[in-house]
């Protein structure tokens, strides 16, 4: 398996917005918190896609490629941090083509984002995930999360 990495391009948003669309339309853990973020469906979701390709001081899109074709995906964007006093990464929609799961491409799709966040001098990755996602909360956990005692909570305006 030869997979390349690195930050979306224009020319990758249709596969970034297909792999997402997917996730987010299937995903039961997802779908049970949606409400709550105030969802938006597909036209949100170009929306947000289009906002990382034109504000990339704000975040990106990290993309994933075999052969050609996008296999997985996640939403980085950046926070400040008091605690650490730095920026920091806030990870989000983190997911991989249908069919294509524990093949290995969430963990070389982290592993090589923790590279590239190094480079860019970000201090620590914060993420969430649903508390009845016993898979998503195992992978983390192996790739080095902690689980703090805090609770996300969302606020539509």
């Amino acid at each position: 398996m030869h997979l390349i990495a690195r930050a979306m391009v224009e020319a990758e948003l249709e596969d970034a917005f297909g792999l997402l669309r997917a996730f987010l339309a299937s995903d039961k853990h997802y779908l049970d918190s949606s409400a709550a973020y105030g969802d938006g469906g597909p036209a949100a979701l170009k929306r947000a896609l289009q906002l990382l390709l034109a504000r990339p001081e704000l975040g990106f899109l990290w993309l994933v490629r075999e052969s050609g074709t996008a296999v997985g995906c996640c939403v980085v964007c950046y926070a400040i941090s008091t605690s650490a006093g730095a920026i920091v990464a806030k990870l989000d929609d983190v997911c991989v083509l249908r069919g294509r799961e524990g093949q290995g491409i969430g963990t070389a799709l982290i592993d090589s984002l923790m590279v590239e966040l190094r480079r860019r001098g970000v201090r620590r990755i914060d993420t969430s995930c649903h508390l009845e996602n016993a898979r998503a909360l195992d992978f983390y956990r192996r790739l080095g999360f902690r689980r703090l005692n805090e609770e996300r909570l969302a606020l539509v305006l």
